[in-house]
């Protein structure tokens, strides 16, 4: 994949590129790493050229960048699944192999997505969401049931101790609560399908994620949840 556009950030026009990312890419992948998951989160669990290694060969297609000027500013990582393996409460680490994507099924019908992030000074572009597009693209293009993946629920934290994690969920579909990570996936379309307990050590969501679908409208009774 690889497709240019105008974003616009603080009201100016700039022109980037979304594309597959390759081995070439791996430095400017680690530093979009640091740059969004500064100290104290733990550099160990950035991105590392092990785990990019094994992206780029096993899935590239799930291999998305944005580029800006010759520089990457944003990354989006995904696998193929098999829904029977998501049945139930998982883990992210159990799904994608703590980031290695050695779990990928070539002939599984779910593209689960490991990653999303984009630099600072540059979320307000709208590059995320043109990131889970392209996203959404692949699924199409191999004809795949649907994307999935489990959203932080960073807010949760403030009303973990009066409300349940569901009604916290459906309060945000409601518009009674605004969650940073949840209202963006939201707003690129995606349709909550529940809560997952213990998906990530984190402590704001106090460990649980919200699944997160987007269906594929080309395949018949895909397209309606």
């Amino acid at each position: 994949m690889r497709k240019q556009m105008i974003v616009f950030l603080n009201g100016n026009p700039i022109e980037i590129v979304i594309r597959n990312y390759t081995f070439s890419d791996f430095s400017g992948m680690i530093e979009i790493q640091k740059l969004c998951f500064p100290p104290p989160y733990p550099a160990e669990l950035w991105w590392n050229e092990a785990q990019l290694r094994e992206h780029v060969t096993r899935f590239p297609e799930g291999a998305l960048c944005a580029e800006h000027d010759g520089k990457l500013i944003g990354s989006m990582t995904g696998l193929v699944v098999n829904c029977d393996a998501l049945r139930g409460d998982h883990r992210w680490e159990t799904v994608t192999d703590r980031g290695y994507i050695r779990t990928h099924d070539p002939g599984g019908d779910t593209l689960y997505i490991a990653d999303i992030c984009v630099v600072p000074e540059m979320r307000k572009a709208g590059i995320g969401k043109w990131l889970m597009q392209s996203m959404y693209e692949t699924v199409v293009h191999l004809g795949l049931k649907r994307l999935l993946g489990g959203g932080r629920m960073p807010s949760y934290h403030r009303y973990a101790d009066v409300v349940a994690p569901d009604d916290y969920l459906a309060g945000i579909v409601a518009g009674r609560y605004r969650d940073p990570v949840i209202t963006f996936l939201l707003r690129c379309g995606r349709m909550p399908i529940g809560t997952v307990a213990g998906y990530l050590d984190d402590e704001e969501s106090r460990d649980y994620a919200a699944l997160m679908e987007w269906r594929n409208p080309f395949l018949p009774g895909e397209g309606v949840h």
